[in-house]
């Protein structure tokens, strides 16, 4: 089959719109970076901009406002976290409360080896723009419901096998996980330790869940 010759403008549309994709995944991915070192208030639009090199009118090809491209961070901060909980959970050598301990695990690790910078960008904007940001509002419910929604049914599967106590609703167990998780989170960032964090993993998965 023959190649269809582009003019020099055709060419140039056909490449923005291939590299769109690319660019809008890197200002999300500086998104991450900057909200969770400097908050949503503190972090400003061309600091994006001109880490991912393009210019101010550009941004609204990608996203309608700030809020908006506030709203998408969220989603895209959860993902990694999603799957990574998935895969733990899905581990054919793991029980499920083994795979609930062994993803916090990791958490703690990478937490401690980045010097306890930065938290959870979802606790975080919780804070800052929880009730202020009706769209952003919207978009952290929704990644805290997904989450949670996994660790209800990897405590749910823990039940079943007989390793996480019944009398206690996987439901209401995954709630104080992750409310107790998020309070230790802040904790940490203050007292420079993982101990607020790993002292919430073991007291609740080593020991208050367990049957």
């Amino acid at each position: 089959m023959a190649l269809a010759i582009l003019d020099d403008r055709s060419y140039n549309e056909c490449m923005n719109k291939l590299d769109k994709p690319n660019k809008r995944e890197q200002l999300l991915e500086q998104g991450v970076n900057l909200l969770l070192a400097q908050g949503y208030h503190g972090t400003g639009l061309k600091e994006i901009l001109d880490a991912v090199k393009i210019p101010k009118g550009s941004f609204y090809q990608y996203f309608e406002s700030k809020e908006a491209f506030g709203a998408e961070v969220v989603t895209h901060y959860i993902e990694p976290f999603i799957q990574q909980l998935t895969d733990h959970l899905n581990n054919p050598e793991l029980d499920a409360l083994s795979a609930l301990q062994a993803y916090f695990a990791a958490l703690i690790h990478d937490l401690e080896q980045g010097d306890f910078k930065g938290g959870c960008l979802l606790g975080n904007l919780m804070g800052e723009i929880g009730d202020t940001s009706e769209l952003c509002r919207f978009s952290l419910k929704q990644a805290i419901g997904r989450y949670r929604d996994l660790l209800v049914l990897g405590l749910t599967r823990a039940q079943a096998e007989g390793s996480v106590r019944a009398d206690k609703s996987a439901e209401r167990m995954a709630d104080l996980l992750l409310n107790t998780w998020q309070g230790a989170l802040l904790r940490m960032k203050i007292e420079q330790s993982v101990m607020p964090i790993r002292a919430c993993c073991e007291d609740l998965l080593g020991g208050y869940f367990k049957a």
